[in-house]
């Protein structure tokens, strides 16, 4: 039998369950989806507050929408070494317009490893 213990000092009710999807959301989640809901100007529902599971996927979601901009399109700056580190190995240039997408970039790695 399990008893749950009580500090005066936490805010947070315990919880008997090691279930991912009935913990709390972290203080860490919830800042982070408040920034999130601001940058993107949508408003953060109560109910995805509720916990960590319903919390994650609204994160997701709205990464997802907020990774879109205008440079989403554009190789990583990972992409970018890892290209040109293979490219000075193999005594060539990687193709500008590898530069300016992010598939062609990938596919050209993939051609030249």
């Amino acid at each position: 039998m399990s008893t749950a213990r009580s500090y005066p000092d936490v805010a947070r009710p315990v919880h008997r369950s090691n279930d991912y999807h009935e913990l709390p959301a972290t203080e860490k989640q919830i800042g982070y989806a408040r920034a999130l809901a601001k940058r993107s100007g949508i408003v953060l529902p109560w109910n995805a507050l509720g916990d960590r599971k319903s919390l994650s996927a609204w994160i997701e979601a709205r990464q997802n929408d907020a990774d879109r901009g205008g440079f989403s399109n554009y190789p990583s700056s990972k992409q970018v070494a890892f290209a040109e580190r293979i490219a000075r190995h193999k005594q060539r240039q990687v193709p500008q317009e590898c530069f300016r997408d992010r598939a062609m970039m990938s596919r050209w790695i993939d051609s030249n490893r």
